[in-house]
């Protein structure tokens, strides 16, 4: 049995490991990408610094490639050929401290729209994406020495 959080302070779920990937639908995925992203929009430290990456009139296009990011992650399709890692590279005031609140309002916008072991499985996946990109853009091992 493995015990997944669908957010920090959320009551654990329990999920067996012979338990299926779940499914999602590309109008489950455009409604987790649109609501979501309408969130960091409005949020005080996210906001700015998606303006600012994405542009005004960037968005329609940000959106689509942002869909089919998620459908890749979530229904396995091939759809999406970009780099993230090259991406949030170029991402002028990201910082590492910015993760926390764009997670938790995942996990908010996930436990609004898929019922518990969704949200769960959504969430591991951010949680993982958001690990990977810390470590490439914030991991220095010289630093450590």
């Amino acid at each position: 049995m493995i015990q997944i959080r669908v957010g920090p302070t959320a009551a654990p779920h329990y999920v067996t490991a012979m338990t299926p990937e779940p499914t999602f639908t590309d109008a489950e995925i455009d409604a987790l990408v649109e609501t979501f992203y309408a969130r960091v929009r409005r949020h005080h430290r996210l906001g700015p610094i998606f303006e600012q990456a994405v542009g005004e009139h960037g968005w329609p296009e940000h959106m689509a490639t942002l869909k089919r990011f998620w459908a890749g992650v979530l229904q396995g399709a091939g759809t999406y050929k970009g780099s993230p890692m090259a991406v949030h590279q170029r991402v002028e005031g990201l910082t590492e401290g910015l993760f926390t609140p764009w997670l938790n309002l995942f996990h908010a916008t996930c436990v609004e729209l898929f019922d518990a072991p969704r949200a769960a499985v959504v969430g591991q996946k951010a949680e993982r994406i958001a690990r990977s990109l810390k470590l490439g853009l914030y991991f220095r091992p010289e630093a450590m020495a």
